[in-house]
């Protein structure tokens, strides 16, 4: 009989390892994958997203190589870009940005599009991609002061987090809240499952989790 295919999840996210947790599934290791995540030139937020989850996924399958670990594990990636229109909001690093961000978006709806790319031991590479609305009250100065002051933008996506103080600016979300927070847990769910991961033995036996 074989073995049981380990999880790999590649990611450093705090928030989708607690995404995982949520529906009790703990992977066996972490392996953060570091890509370049610059735009192609005229690149559209969607093909963005799965590109950039695709690559994750590739390079925690070599890291993990490297490392000797994972040579029967699945690897899971996600990657998740706000967008207002065609144009890709970055993922805010400075007070700048964020503000820029926040500009953008107070008062209007953008799209945010989370891609999850599968890696299965055999090399096959399976992807979904989510597309949610969401939708922003205006926002005032002084509440745009309060959140930059807050640091909680910091490397978000679009300069905030829907799961924190931000989740007070949403007046209409359409789509997955998981997938705006970081990971589609329906997604993420279904394909696991079709790779023959044991998703919901796991809802009654967590395992031991390690760190690359």
């Amino acid at each position: 009989m074989a073995s049981r295919p380990e999880l790999i999840l590649a990611s450093a996210s705090p928030r989708r390892l607690a995404l995982l947790n949520q529906i009790g599934i703990e992977p066996e290791h972490l392996v953060p994958a570091h890509v370049d995540e610059t735009p192609e030139k005229g690149e559209l937020p969607r093909k963005l997203a799965v590109r950039l989850a695709d690559l994750k996924a590739i390079a925690a399958r070599q890291k993990a190589g490297q490392a000797g670990i994972g040579g029967n594990a699945l690897v899971l990636a996600a990657d998740t870009v706000v967008a207002v229109g065609r144009r890709i909001l970055p993922k805010a690093e400075t007070m700048e940005e964020a503000s820029e961000c926040l500009r953008l978006l107070s008062g209007r709806s953008h799209r945010v599009y989370t891609a999850i790319c599968l890696l299965t031991p055999s090399g096959q590479s399976r992807q979904r991609l989510v597309e949610t609305r969401v939708r922003f009250k205006r926002l005032s100065a002084r509440e745009m002061e309060a959140y930059l002051a807050s640091a909680e933008w910091r490397d978000k996506a679009g300069g905030y987090a829907i799961q924190g103080i931000a989740g007070a600016f949403v007046v209409k979300l359409s789509g997955s809240y998981s997938a705006v927070v970081g990971l589609p847990l329906h997604e993420t769910v279904a394909l696991l499952a079709g790779a023959g991961y044991p998703v919901h033995f796991n809802w009654l036996n967590q395992t031991t989790l390690t760190s690359v």
